[in-house]
């Protein structure tokens, strides 16, 4: 799971409990004008194969973390619960998408898309 914060410019994404282990990761920091958008699309979440992991952790239909290569495109995931997963889109950044798992989905598509 990950928490998501603004502090100023910035949008911390903050690794939370054994998923820095998985993820290989324990935060993110973005430039809020990265984020092109955020939305919940469980099409996305659909299907085992999330790509390349480098490095990360999949175990099929119970966890997906870690940066993984898919379509061309850079994914950090953090996913346990599907229902709870959140995907960023981003632009000019390491990373092409998030696709996160959060405590309220909805605030954080709502925080994200809001204004700047």
């Amino acid at each position: 799971m990950v928490d998501v914060s603004i502090q100023g410019d910035d949008v911390h994404f903050q690794v939370k409990g054994l998923h820095k282990l998985w993820a290989f990761k324990s935060q993110l920091q973005i430039p809020r004008n990265h984020i092109t958008g955020a939305r919940q699309d469980p099409e996305v979440l659909k299907g085992w194969w999330k790509g390349w992991r480098m490095p990360g952790t999949h175990i099929p239909g119970l966890l997906a973390a870690g940066t993984f290569l898919h379509e061309d495109k850079r994914i950090f995931w953090d996913v346990h619960c599907a229902e709870r997963a959140v995907i960023i889109d981003l632009q000019h950044d390491e990373y092409d998408q998030l696709i996160i798992e959060v405590e309220d989905a909805a605030a954080v598509v709502v925080l994200l898309n809001g204004p700047a």
